[in-house]
């Protein structure tokens, strides 16, 4: 959501406070990685000529109201008839009680390199829910990162529009987990961005309480309003995926051949999305 799901562009940045997780289990899980590829290429091709991401679970359909517009439990996951999904996407499960503990890890393997995620249930859990959920049903799978900034005060790779316009989502939205106790951005003399710390995961957003799909990951120390949800951070293997990414620079266009905003020069394709656990 960055003209629909704003994110980034939104103003000038924002950050979390620490970054470097390591995830040294997905050095071991590189083998696992090429199993999954092997494994999933028919399936995505299938599903992507068909339109279909993945089919609808039981447990996604009896998280819905008898409506289907609006999930029955704490996330309250709320469809969008007005902007459908780039994929056809089943809502969330919304247990009654969303799990708020430990980690997932999610790697997402792409034609830059692996971009390894450990996403945190505590911090975020209705976020960690819909975004689990849709890798799972490989809404990410063959996308590509949409925008990259670098401004000197906000500097991220976006992803998440299937559509790869920046206008797409999945369907639904949800309500927002804003992060706390992040600290002041010294560029900033009125006090109200805050550090987004070179590793952090978030949610782009269009708006109080319109997450859907898009996120966008931070690659060099950024301010913005904490206005969007923190869910996770980048591994140290994929920090070096994103410098390779942000090396490259934006796409140049005649009337601007040095922008700071716009879709990245050297492509970075999501080819696959695996949760490890």
């Amino acid at each position: 959501m960055v003209s629909r799901f704003a994110s980034p562009r939104v103003e000038e940045a924002h950050m979390q406070e620490n970054t470097d997780p390591g995830h040294g289990g997905v050095r071991r899980s590189l083998t696992r990685v090429a199993a999954v590829l092997a494994a999933s290429s028919v399936g995505i091709a299938v599903g992507i000529a068909s339109g279909i991401a993945t089919p609808a679970t039981a447990a996604s359909a009896a998280a819905a109201t008898a409506g289907g517009d609006v999930t029955r439990g704490p996330c309250q996951y709320t469809r969008t008839p007005d902007e459908p999904a780039a994929r056809p996407m089943p809502l969330p499960p919304d247990p009654r009680r969303t799990p708020d503990r430990g980690h997932v890890d999610v790697v997402l393997v792409t034609s830059q390199g692996l971009l390894p995620l450990r996403l945190d249930r505590a911090q975020a859990p209705c976020t960690v829910q819909s975004f689990v959920h849709l890798v799972r049903h490989r809404f990410y799978d063959r996308t590509s990162c949409h925008r990259l900034t670098a401004y000197p005060t906000l500097s991220v790779l976006q992803c998440g529009d299937p559509s790869g316009t920046g206008e797409g989502g999945p369907g639904y939205r949800y309500r927002d987990e804003l992060p706390t106790g992040l600290p002041p951005a010294p560029t900033d003399p009125t006090g109200e961005r805050r550090v987004y710390a070179r590793g952090v995961l978030a949610m782009a957003n269009a708006g109080p309480d319109t997450n859907g799909s898009q996120f966008f990951m931070v690659y060099a120390n950024s301010a913005l309003r904490p206005n969007y949800t923190i869910f996770g951070t980048v591994g140290r293997i994929g920090l070096h995926t994103l410098d390779r990414i942000a090396a490259g620079g934006v796409v140049p266009t005649p009337e601007n051949p040095a922008p700071v905003d716009g879709p990245p020069a050297t492509r970075a394709d999501i080819i696959v999305a695996c949760v490890w656990r």
